[in-house]
């Protein structure tokens, strides 16, 4: 064999020992291209979108004005973000590795939606923002065909959360148009009148046959009405009471374990504090309210939120949709433009467009009040408890204060 032919050969030798490349390299994941694009400016716009220049202007000029760092993600809905939307502002975060507030907003057709977590640095504290959501009374009234105005609102929200800075009223242009009122016409007033006279006459007739009847019973024949509250517990109860019972047991054993400890530091005592005020409200709510399932569930909630309070770890809030679930670790919207925190299953279900089944509680209908239905708690007034007003704290996280500064609220 010629030289020639040996250099030949130990060529195709070289080539046959070489590994197949692939024919391209990997897509980069969508959290690491909005990662990528976040070095060199912190609002992010999916290619994919045509975003008016003016909305992105908008955006970053509220985000300048912020005392924290703000990222902003501007992207389509994929089947990637129907399973993996709640988890990616963590998911951006752990790429980023720096504090602020991470938006992201999904557009389907013309409506705007996301999700949204504030990061602080290290040992600051402050107000959470779920919490001042809960409680900003324009939130429901921000129009969600365009991105710019929900983002300004969130950015707003959570420098209220960050330093207490009062929340300013939202732009006339950011709300959705008052509706005029509708004036009844003639004949709808002339059949509300009649419809009024038919009611009034009927319910006159029936108080005048309840009294004859009342009068022809004999004392003690009958049967006693069921009172509110006095309904048999079901096991379902009777287990939740065990859990609350529990929790409570658990809470005392980490705040005494707390104070056991040589030095309490500034940090320590006010986790201390904190632990010892949700265990309180807990221990009220148990003694006072022994039957009721919505304080019983609230003991449940308190008692777990003090436990965590005193082992030093995240106080975070219960699944809105059913507080005795896992903690609500996913946002998810719920009504008019309102995200609610919710455990993955109640998440997942939920973006099957279905509605969770949720914690049922019996309420009282009919005339009398002598028939008892299971409904949804949320679908209770929240004027009539602060569990329900609160989502269990889900909402707002003053369901402690609220039980032991308004007792008479709690039924």
């Amino acid at each position: 064999m010629s030289a020639h032919l040996r250099r030949l050969a130990a060529l195709l030798a070289v080539l046959v020992a070489l590994p197949v490349l692939p024919a391209h390299a990997a897509t980069p994941s969508l959290p690491d291209r909005i990662a990528a694009g976040w070095q060199t400016d912190r609002v992010f716009v999916d290619p994919r979108l045509t975003v008016p220049l003016s909305e992105v202007a908008r955006i970053r000029a509220e985000a300048a004005k912020s005392s924290f760092a703000v990222y902003v993600a501007l992207v389509p809905r994929t089947p990637y973000l129907r399973e993996s939307l709640f988890d990616l502002p963590t998911l951006l975060q752990a790429r980023t590795g720096q504090p602020g507030l991470y938006i992201v907003r999904v557009v389907t057709d013309e409506y705007w939606s996301g999700v949204e977590e504030l990061y602080r640095p290290g040992g600051l504290k402050g107000r959470d923002l779920n919490s001042v959501k809960g409680d900003d009374k324009q939130r429901l009234d921000i129009v969600d065909n365009r991105p710019a105005p929900q983002i300004v609102r969130i950015i707003q929200q959570a420098q209220t959360a960050y330093d207490g800075r009062a929340l300013p009223a939202a732009s006339t242009t950011d709300l959705e148009p008052p509706r005029p009122p509708r004036r009844p016409s003639s004949t709808a007033k002339e059949d509300k009148g009649a419809f009024i006279g038919l009611g009034v006459g009927g319910l006159l007739g029936f108080a005048l046959t309840l009294t004859l009847v009342l009068r022809r019973r004999r004392p003690g024949s009958g049967s006693k009405a069921v009172e509110s509250g006095a309904v048999q517990p079901s096991g379902y109860q009777i287990e939740i009471r065990r859990q609350a019972d529990q929790a409570i047991t658990r809470a005392g054993q980490s705040i005494r374990k707390l104070e056991k400890r040589s030095e309490l530091t500034v940090a320590l005592l006010d986790r201390r504090d904190d632990a010892n005020r949700r265990l309180d409200a807990a221990r009220t709510l148990r003694a006072d309210q022994p039957d009721d399932l919505l304080a019983v569930t609230g003991a449940l909630v308190l008692a777990r939120q003090a436990r965590q309070a005193a082992d030093g770890s995240a106080v975070r809030p219960p699944c809105f949709f059913d507080p005795t679930h896992r903690a609500g670790t996913a946002h998810v919207p719920w009504g008019d433009a309102v995200e609610v925190p919710a455990c993955r299953p109640c998440a997942e279900r939920l973006g099957k467009g279905k509605t969770p089944h949720g914690l049922r509680v019996s309420r009282s209908v009919g005339l009398l009040g002598r028939s008892h239905e299971t409904v949804p708690y949320w679908t209770l007034d929240p004027k009539d408890n602060p569990m329900v007003a609160t989502g269990f704290g889900a909402l707002t996280d003053d369901l402690a204060e609220r039980v032991s500064g308004r007792l008479d609220d709690v039924r």
